[in-house]
């Protein structure tokens, strides 16, 4: 197996881009500005509207249906013991054309205790670009109790719920983790790679002014009493904002031209990793999607041919194709599911 390039895979949501998923791709803007997400190399389908969100493989075939045929080829057998056919992680590029409604992710003692499903949805940020006064949202800067939270919701009293979040400015460069159950909501202004546990779970705090309608759709088919018990109502002050910004520890060099992101609080959901080559970016074998943010390189597999990579490109590394390394003057991100020995 040899890594893959990949074309865009971008479903129609209810938030605008601002055609920013484009201009890194090098392609022709597109017309309608509902398509501010890049799906890459997903078996997640979009909640209820299924294959929408699922990834063809050049070919024609849908990764998930490749993957299930032979599964450790793609994804390593000590993965598939762990997580079976399932490469376990979604990973995204986000275009916020404008500020996303507050939402809020369920964990995994939710998802399974009331939507049988083995994850949730923590999620992790790295800013590839940002307006210069661009923020996010991200948890509640004091306690706020469950009727209040509910008279919010049910009045869509926006105003008072985002003057009770935190607003934290970002800037490109920036990793942000974001733990199921915190209140977000990403502004305007910035283009992102997310990296998430792979469902489509949101529960919407607000909706109006967007192309939903939150009130039918907004409660994870639960009814509102009881999907806001997934909220995490606590103050999340500077100290814990700052723990999920945090630079890892030992997280330089832990390859050649390679930098872990995230705290090691995400160590339990996924990792990234940031690709420098100096002048070499070594990678090891791993399922994992490869996210070229600027420059021009070379991608050169263990098993294949070298393949030249430029800003923009979107790959799919199958644990198959071996050792990998990159070359050139170049940035990427290289985002994978947990792995063994380093925070399991």
């Amino acid at each position: 197996m040899r890594p893959l390039l990949l074309a865009a895979n971008m479903p129609r949501s209810f938030y605008r881009g601002a055609g920013r998923i484009d201009r890194l791709r090098g392609t022709p803007a597109r017309d309608d500005p509902y398509h501010p997400e890049d799906w890459i190399g997903s078996v997640t389908a979009r909640s209820g509207a299924a294959p929408s969100g699922l990834t063809t493989l050049p070919g024609g075939t849908l990764l998930a249906a490749a993957i299930a045929e032979d599964p450790e080829r793609w994804l390593g057998a000590g993965h598939v013991a762990r997580y079976g056919p399932d490469p376990a992680i979604l990973v995204k590029l986000l275009d916020a054309g404008e500020r996303l409604p507050l939402h809020v992710h369920p964990n995994r003692d939710f998802a399974r205790t009331h939507l049988a499903a083995p994850y949730g949805k923590t999620e992790a940020w790295i800013v590839v670009e940002a307006a210069p006064d661009a923020v996010v949202h991200l948890g509640f800067d004091r306690d706020v109790s469950p009727g209040e939270l509910a008279a919010w919701v049910d009045g869509q009293r926006v105003a008072e719920m985002l003057a009770a979040t935190n607003r934290v400015p970002v800037r490109g460069g920036d990793a942000i983790l974001c733990p199921a159950g915190v209140p977000h909501a990403i502004g305007e202004g910035i283009l992102l790679v997310e990296v998430q546990e792979p469902t489509d779970y949101s529960l919407l705090l607000e909706w109006e002014g967007y192309a939903v309608d939150g009130a039918s759709a907004g409660h994870l088919g639960l009814g509102f009493d009881q999907a806001l018990a997934c909220v995490d109502r606590t103050s999340w002050d500077t100290g814990r904002i700052e723990d999920l910004r945090r630079a890892r520890r030992s997280g330089r060099a832990v390859r050649p031209g390679v930098d872990r992101l995230f705290p090691e609080l995400a160590d339990a959901f996924f990792a990234a990793e940031r690709l420098r080559p100096d002048p070499v970016s070594v990678l090891d074998p791993a399922f994992s999607i490869v996210v070229v943010l600027s420059g021009t390189g070379t991608l050169q597999a263990e098993h294949g041919e070298p393949l030249q990579v430029r800003a923009g490109h979107t790959l799919l590394l199958p644990y198959a194709a071996g050792s990998c390394t990159l070359t050139g003057d170049i940035t990427a991100i290289r985002c994978r599911p947990p792995y063994a020995g380093l925070g399991e």
